[in-house]
């Protein structure tokens, strides 16, 4: 037998060795990914049975109770829409700003090599950290209070380098001839940014903010740490009014609670009427973020067939 022949058989004999630990591989993953989706699909199942009875229109419009019967969720949905528009108002413009400027402006030298580097760092930092810090800066040091104000702008720091990572990864998915062919006919550099870059990246901007946002919805220890209050039975100052200028921003500076706190509060009590509570306050807060994904899957398929126009 030839040297020729047996290196053909020795290299077919170690493609299949590939293929088997591919094969391998591909079990692992699937059992790995069925792990993780049947342990989410059991307790959301478990949420929906214990939850859904409790699920009304008394649910959504009564305050919580001392009697777990009459309990509802209305100053929290409240607090977390009302905390969540001040968080998205301060994280969007200053994260999508930020990416930007980094990848579009900012000089390659070392100082912007430590801004990114922390910059990815932080977007794995623990959330009480950010509670901690919100703690002592906006609470204390700026005298905002135990506010909602606070709350949106603690929030927002912790989204914020979310953001940033987005924007900068839907900006370097734009081919270089998008660039290259805007500065061909004598755009300028915002020009190019403005009118070229933004537009085909916002898809993938818009995903990662609603997936931040969705990640803010959820969050308890940062909200626990400035002092979101457990039991809460009023609602802020209504933002829009009656009298000119018809808006009114008294409600920025109200206290608060939002949905996971209430959550936390019906869980740590002994009687099961409560705990039925938290799972349907779970429901409903699982429902919202699936829905902020959902929309963002929904205007990245928009903002992508529009393109192709």
């Amino acid at each position: 037998m030839s040297d020729a022949v047996v290196r053909v058989q020795e290299i077919r004999a170690l493609i299949a060795a590939h293929k088997r630990w591919d094969i391998v591989f591909g079990i692992v993953g699937l059992l790995a990914l069925m792990v993780g989706v049947l342990t989410f699909v059991t307790l959301f199942i478990q949420m929906v049975i214990d939850g859904a009875p409790r699920l009304s229109w008394d649910f959504f419009t009564f305050f919580p109770s001392r009697k777990p019967d009459q309990a509802g969720i209305l100053s929290a949905w409240v607090g977390s829409t009302l905390v969540m528009l001040v968080t998205a108002a301060a994280a969007v413009p200053l994260g999508v700003g930020a990416g930007v400027y980094l990848e579009e402006y900012a000089p390659k030298n070392w100082m912007t090599d430590l801004i990114e580097i922390n910059v990815t760092n932080l977007a794995g930092v623990p959330s009480i950290v950010y509670g901690l810090l919100a703690l002592g800066l906006f609470v204390y040091e700026f005298g905002f209070g135990q506010s909602i104000l606070t709350a949106g702008l603690t929030l927002a720091l912790l989204i914020l380098p979310v953001v940033i990572v987005a924007t900068r990864e839907a900006i370097r998915s734009i081919p270089a001839v998008i660039r290259e062919g805007a500065y061909a006919l004598g755009a300028s550099k915002w020009q190019t940014t403005a009118d070229h870059i933004l537009p085909y990246a916002r898809g993938g901007i818009l995903t990662g903010v609603i997936i931040g946002m969705s990640r803010a919805i959820g969050e308890t220890a940062p909200v626990i740490t400035i002092g979101a209050l457990t039991f809460i039975a009023f609602l802020p100052p209504a933002p829009v009014t009656t009298e000119f200028p018809f808006l009114s921003f008294e409600w920025i500076m109200s206290p608060f609670t939002v949905m996971p706190i209430q959550m936390f509060n019906w869980t740590s009590r002994p009687e099961a009427a409560f705990h039925r509570n938290a799972a349907a306050a779970g429901l409903v807060l699982v429902v919202m973020t699936l829905s902020m994904n959902a929309l963002a899957i929904y205007l990245r398929y928009r903002l992508r067939k529009n393109l192709k126009w």
